[in-house]
């Protein structure tokens, strides 16, 4: 990017860096904030610089909130005996706008990948195993979505409940879902009959 004066390319590198961003897109999105209102800009600009003072990581679920614990893990209407396993925040929140679901979450922080360097010790499988050995838990979900990685995953899972915490039923999403999906592209419909009719591991 030549000839851009120095804040707009500084902008534009920042931006780039995002997902689906490149160079020439992030230009535009540069070039649409610079007709935005001033106030406009700077309430964003606020926004970014406060997201990481106002957000929080749950210790109960792991999930995003402005809150630790978060609202759906302190609710009392949420079944404590059904935690859903899924694996990254933006899942949980496609499983929340379905209503479906009224148990307790867990986000496990991904799926095993090796070739993207996604092993075993970067997944939550210690706080998993934490929550199912207070002792309220009597089903894990698995909502994992049917991806090779996604059955590499829960076979891992499955192998680390059934050794420490046998007394938990372990179940996954039904079927419905297609073979190679995730469960943040689900629509809500398919997701419902998924859980209802989750099956027994």
């Amino acid at each position: 990017m030549h000839n851009i004066p120095a804040p707009l390319a500084a902008l534009v590198e920042q931006l780039s860096r995002l997902p689906g961003l490149g160079p020439k897109s992030a230009l535009r999105v540069a070039m649409s904030l610079l007709q935005w209102p001033v106030a406009e800009t700077r309430r964003l600009g606020a926004s970014i610089h406060d997201l990481r003072d106002n957000l929080h990581l749950c210790s109960r679920c792991g999930g995003l909130a402005a809150t630790d614990p978060c609202p759906i893990c302190t609710d009392p209407a949420r079944a404590p005996d059904t935690l859903c396993l899924v694996a990254e925040w933006d899942s949980m929140l496609t499983m929340e706008e379905g209503g479906f679901y009224h148990g307790q979450y867990l986000i496990l922080g991904g799926l095993l990948a090796p070739l993207e360097q996604m092993n075993a010790e970067a997944l939550h499988i210690d706080r998993l195993l934490a929550r199912l050995r207070e002792g309220q838990v009597t089903e894990l979900v698995l909502a994992l979505g049917a991806t090779a990685e996604a059955e590499n995953t829960a076979s891992y899972v499955c192998n680390q409940v059934r050794a420490h915490a046998p007394q938990v039923h372990l179940s996954r999403l039904a079927q419905g879902i297609p073979l190679g999906a995730e469960v943040k592209f689900m629509d809500k419909e398919t997701l419902k009959q998924s859980m209802r009719f989750r099956q027994v591991l």
